[in-house]
């Protein structure tokens, strides 16, 4: 889904995309409890999150949350490097109901960093996708009505994608 979110978003605005995959990145971010102690590779993933003009964060839902692993690259990130950066929130879940994730927890984290997070969150559940592709036509309008607000309030860009997911699920980036 954060593909199509890109795609979708790149033909709208244009831009360059940096996509980090939390599945790769997790273990060498893990590899440090601050900033300061990080190495140059674990640097290069956050100077990728801190860079970026437009951030797609998509977590799957994990008992009722986001993974601990997006959860470390955030805490690595500065607190001042988001403000005014536009983001675009997406989770995948079990049910319905964790769709409250992304206003109850990950539209609080971006409203800490002094972010813009639009106004349209996405979810989506497991039935809506078909061999790993989105097919729910209600999910693809959240997608374009994201898309319309982050091109509303973006002039230049750089598109930053954080996906915390196996690269066979749905948010595969």
């Amino acid at each position: 889904m954060v593909n199509l979110i890109v795609d979708r978003l790149r033909q709208r605005v244009g831009g360059h995309v940096q996509s980090i995959e939390l599945v790769d990145a997790a273990p060498v971010l893990f590899r440090a409890l601050r900033a300061d102690q990080l190495d140059a590779e674990g640097k290069a993933i956050i100077a990728a999150v801190e860079g970026s003009d437009i951030i797609i964060v998509g977590s799957p839902v994990y008992r009722a949350s986001y993974s601990g692993a997006l959860k470390h690259l955030f805490d690595l990130v500065d607190y001042r490097a988001l403000a005014g950066k536009r983001i675009v929130l997406v989770a995948t879940g079990g049910t319905p109901l964790h769709g409250l994730m992304l206003e109850h927890q990950l539209r609080p984290l971006f409203g800490f960093f002094n972010a813009l997070t639009v106004p349209t969150a996405i979810y989506a559940l497991e039935a809506d996708f078909t061999d790993y592709e989105l097919t729910n036509p209600a999910v693809f309008e959240r997608v374009d009505r994201a898309v319309e607000e982050v091109a509303a309030i973006t002039q230049a860009i750089d598109i930053g994608v954080v996906a915390a997911s196996g690269k066979h699920s749905g948010l595969a980036a």
